[in-house]
């Protein structure tokens, strides 16, 4: 019954058409031209670190507990080992117990891990002799725990020193990095990064608009490999994670020329800061191991922020399945009954970082008269559509079945910027010809649903101005994003739906 429309449907490795494929493409290296390796977000795997270190200590204090409280000691006890946990954190957020970097280094980390376990168990003896609780089953207790959790900790930062070592050697904790600026300043910049910022950069390439003496065709060993304007193509086909510039602050009219092509891609922007001579306090650096930077622009979306979303969208998304499952079935029986041919299509779009993707829906118009590619859109008494789709169209339920992009896939959100079809056009123009920067929202994944649909942008786009109004509210999304933010769009949705005006 769920089959696929053999007319509308593009096999699942289908290249772009030659339409859709872009600007050439630019001469890569090898290197930054291989696949990106998976990587892993340093700022994850320290929090991952913090929280396991944190149950090992609950762990192994409550089985150190276990015999006094089967002989009838006080179950408050139990509340000590979450107390020690939390102290613990603190004081190795002091101590810089969780970084990468110092994960690296095995025997400094572990002499830091003991330090810190040490303070933790003086602070724990001396509150027990201060609440007068400093008895000899109190201290056997103590013994039987820090025995236990002195091996543990040691063992897992071990294991955690040759996990780090090993992703560090394959450049899963690396940023793929791109250098804007050749010359002598590029020159110094790399040089200080392969220096200073050892395993936290991958320098893939450098990028210059000038062709002259002050931009040689290899800096420091890397090769230029285009103009920005070919800096956007790299980025997208090598996903990269980091553009700096070395351009001086005094180039201002440079710097915002460049960033205006390159805001639309969803990477940090940096500018390069250890050889400026006007100089910050500290604090308003960031750096790349030890090397100072400037904070332009950052992905929307990065570290936690990640992890929160895909979590959210594979439960949520998990959950809406389960409930709508009875509207799944009714409609793909009226659609079934009511015209020939398969309940679900998939019709190709854009997708984060320009991707294009395959996503389900119910099919809403006749066999024959699919427009998978979404050349001509939709307009009202569209003789295209089925009775069954006309209602499941203005409904939104014909988009239900992208729950399974979202939960199986997951090349889609719940929520985001509504993935347009490749070929979609307002008064004839492609959206990216009517709207400047229209790809500034393929930088977060796009959404069934979404801050510019709640808020009426949602059907034909018979003018630009509807377009314009869509991609705008896209962008104050993708400024704005939060869970908070994405379960307010989700509740405001089905009361959005209520008005079915630009939807046929």
């Amino acid at each position: 019954m769920f089959g696929l429309s053999t007319r509308d449907a593009l096999p699942m490795d289908a290249g772009p058409t030659p339409a859709d494929a872009g600007p050439p493409a630019i001469e890569i290296s090898p290197l930054p031209g291989t696949p990106a390796t998976k990587t892993t977000s340093p700022v994850v795997l320290a929090g991952v670190v913090r929280l396991a270190e944190a149950a090992l200590i609950v762990t192994t204090g409550l089985i150190g507990l276990l015999p006094n409280l089967l002989v009838g000691e006080s179950w408050l006890k139990m509340a000590v080992p979450p107390i020690v946990a939390l102290v613990y954190v603190l004081l190795g957020e002091a101590a810089h117990l969780f970084s990468v970097p110092l994960f690296r280094q095995r025997g400094v980390q572990l002499l830091r891990v003991m330090a810190v376990v040490a303070m933790v168990c003086g602070l724990l003896i001396a509150s027990f002799a201060m609440g007068s609780v400093l008895t000899v089953e109190n201290i056997g207790w103590l013994e039987r725990w820090l025995a236990i959790l002195a091996v543990v900790l040691v063992l897992f930062r071990l294991s955690t020193h040759h996990l780090v070592k090993a992703w560090s050697s394959a450049g899963r904790l690396a940023r793929r990095t791109a250098i804007v600026g050749g010359g002598e300043a590029g020159e110094k910049l790399i040089r200080e990064l392969e220096a200073r910022a050892v395993g936290d950069v991958t320098i893939c390439g450098v990028f210059d608009d000038r062709s002259d003496i002050r931009s040689p065709d290899s800096v420091a060993g890397h090769a230029k490999l285009g103009t920005v304007e070919d800096l956007v193509t790299f980025a997208r086909r090598t996903k990269l994670d980091l553009v700096i510039f070395t351009l001086p602050i005094t180039a201002e009219g440079r710097i915002l020329q460049m960033l205006k092509k390159l805001w639309v891609l969803p990477v940090d922007i940096r500018l390069s800061a250890h050889t400026n001579k006007l100089q910050f306090r500290p604090r308003s650096y960031s750096y790349l191991g030890s090397v100072p930077v400037l904070d332009v622009l950052d992905r929307p979306i990065a570290d936690w922020d990640i992890v929160q979303k895909w979590l959210f969208d594979r439960i949520v998304g998990g959950l809406a399945l389960l409930a709508l499952s009875p509207i799944f079935l009714v409609t793909a029986i009226a659609i079934k009954l009511t015209s020939n041919g398969p309940v679900l299509f998939r019709q190709r779009r854009y997708g984060f970082n320009n991707e294009l993707i395959e996503v389900f829906k119910f099919r809403s118009m006749y066999i024959d008269q699919c427009d998978a590619t979404a050349s001509k859109l939709v307009t009202k008494d569209d003789p295209r559509v089925t009775p069954v789709g006309r209602f499941i169209r203005k409904t939104s339920i014909d988009e239900l079945p992208q729950l399974f992009n979202v939960v199986f896939k997951g090349n889609l959100s719940l929520v985001g910027p509504r993935p347009h079809a490749i070929h979609a056009k307002a008064v004839d123009r492609l959206y990216n010809d009517v709207v400047d920067g229209y790809f500034a929202r393929h930088k977060v994944k796009p959404g069934i649903t979404g801050w510019a649909q709640i808020n009426g942008w949602r059907g034909e786009t018979d003018t630009e101005e509807k377009i314009q109004q869509r991609v705008a509210h896209d962008l104050y999304y993708i400024e704005n994003w939060s869970v908070f933010f994405d379960l307010k769009i989700l509740a405001m949705t089905p009361l959005s739906l209520v008005s079915t005006e630009n939807a046929y």
